[in-house]
């Protein structure tokens, strides 16, 4: 009985250290503006790569901490592991600290250098260069989002080939973020260590709130955040969504009512816990797991012979890392066009009509007052299935129901 515990502790042990990630240094001498050369001083990058399958995406994640610390484990080991997951390469990104003497421009410079960094060193790593995104939480979701607005394109006069690439991540991902420096809303701690001595600098602080710097060419996002969250209030995360709806950009945002502020994934939580889902297949759909073709759709669907009154059709891919995509149909007709459109290749299909279309059917057969059928009537043994080719594809679904 006595033995089980020291086992698991050598177990846990030997976990740890064959999951040692590698190290890279964001500069190969002294980072600039460096003020030693402890380990607090260096910049640098934990990189995680997937066991297999690596889908040759990459994500630099910035751990919060109110840019006085590093929460390294929950919002930076354990965000790359799920990443690689998903086959992302992860790159925890160590930047330096208002509490070690380093304040603003040098946090922005390190996470703008960390994504040139990843880009110009995407032959080594087997990556796509125009799939490489940031994500942030609380202040690093600061960090995350000034990253995505404050970017350049390079310096091709640079004598570091490094500097010549672009720092504009392809996509950008914010949990619980601080967005405003401005006195209303913003993390007063971040505010103070982000800021050092001009932590008084309202013209300052406003041009840093990251809400203000949204532009046509912010990269899509997703955001999630907790209404519970009293440490970063959700007006932050709001706003910044706003900010994007305003220029056009792609988002997408989950509030949970329950969680307190620093949650990372939060395992174990079967509502807040979802995020990471909502987060795998905005992923998916984006395309940065994989670039995919898409295919224009339209058909009709009846059941018994008559069209469905009100349903959809769910396409889904048997590549797992292409996204499924959704129809509504309406009087037995749907369209998805091409941007919308299923993935090429091959199906399975389920569709979901209206039970008032089928009166027979019990609640038992459709509790919620839909039908939600897989196959093209309840005694075939085929799933029903679909290739979807590139250009215009047509599609007619004639289902029977008890």
């Amino acid at each position: 009985m006595r033995a089980t515990p020291t086992l698991f502790v050598f177990a846990l042990a030997g976990f740890i250290s064959a999951a040692a990630p590698e190290t890279m240094n964001l500069w190969p001498g002294d980072a600039p503006g460096a003020r030693g050369n402890e380990p607090k001083d260096v910049p640098r990058l934990e990189i995680y790569r997937p066991a297999d399958h690596a889908c040759g995406a990459a994500m630099v994640v910035c751990p919060g901490g109110g840019y006085g610390g590093l929460a390294s484990d929950h919002e930076g080991r354990q965000i790359a592991q799920f990443y690689n997951s998903l086959g992302v390469t992860a790159f925890v990104l160590h930047y330096r600290l208002g509490t070690s003497g380093y304040h603003h421009p040098v946090e922005l410079n390190d996470a703008k250098r960390a994504l040139r960094l990843v880009r110009a060193s995407a032959p080594k790593f087997a990556l796509d260069p125009n799939r490489i995104g940031i994500t942030g939480f609380s202040a690093g979701g600061h960090l995350a989002s000034t990253a995505a607005t404050l970017f350049d394109e390079g310096d091709p006069k640079a004598s570091d080939p490094v500097d010549r690439v672009s720092s504009r991540p392809d996509i950008c991902v914010l949990g619980y973020p601080v967005i405003t420096m401005m006195r209303d809303f913003t993390h007063k701690g971040s505010r103070a260590n982000l800021l050092g001595p001009e932590r008084d600098n309202d013209d300052l602080a406003a041009k840093l709130s990251s809400h203000n710097n949204v532009t046509d060419r912010t990269p899509t996002t997703f955001i999630f955040q907790t209404d519970e969250d009293s440490a970063v209030p959700a007006e932050n995360a709001v706003g910044f969504y706003l900010a994007l709806r305003r220029h056009h950009v792609p988002a997408e945002m989950h509030i949970y009512q329950r969680g307190p502020h620093g949650v990372g994934l939060m395992h174990g939580d079967p509502v807040l816990g979802t995020w990471r889902l909502h987060l795998a297949d905005w992923l998916r759909a984006a395309g940065f797991l994989g670039a995919t073709k898409r295919g224009a759709v339209e058909g009709t669907v009846s059941v018994n012979g008559q069209p469905v009154s009100w349903g959809s059709v769910t396409f889904h891919p048997e590549d797992s890392r292409a996204p499924a995509m959704t129809a509504r149909v309406m009087r037995g007709k749907f369209k998805l066009e091409t941007a919308g459109g299923p993935p090429v290749g091959k199906h399975h299909l389920t569709v979901c009509f209206s039970s008032a279309d089928v009166p027979s059917l019990t609640v038992k057969e459709a509790p919620e007052g839909v039908m939600s059928v897989t196959r093209a009537s309840p005694d075939s043994a085929e799933v029903l299935r679909c290739d979807i080719k590139e250009g215009k594809n047509q599609l007619a679904l004639e289902l029977k129901a008890p």
